[in-house]
């Protein structure tokens, strides 16, 4: 990912910015819980914790469908 080098960005690191992109995704219903963990490199638990923290809600009914098929295709193998 290349991130701009300006002044209002160099606050963050890569791993923050990763983190709030993924609770933006998941906020607008873009990636469940798993998928959205995965891009921000946090574990589920962290990742629910953030989503906490941010006000945002950590389950909907599509949400759970979505984590659902997640952990289909995870535990498949």
């Amino acid at each position: 990912m290349n991130i701009p080098d300006t002044p209002a960005l160099r606050a963050f690191s890569v791993n923050d910015l990763r983190l709030e992109l993924a609770c933006a995704l998941y906020q607008h219903g873009r990636l469940g819980k798993v998928a959205a963990s995965e891009l921000a490199e946090v574990d589920l638990f962290s990742f629910q914790q953030a989503l906490y923290e941010r006000g945002i809600p950590a389950a909907d009914e599509t949400s759970l469908d979505q984590d659902i098929a997640a952990l289909d295709r995870l535990f498949a193998k």
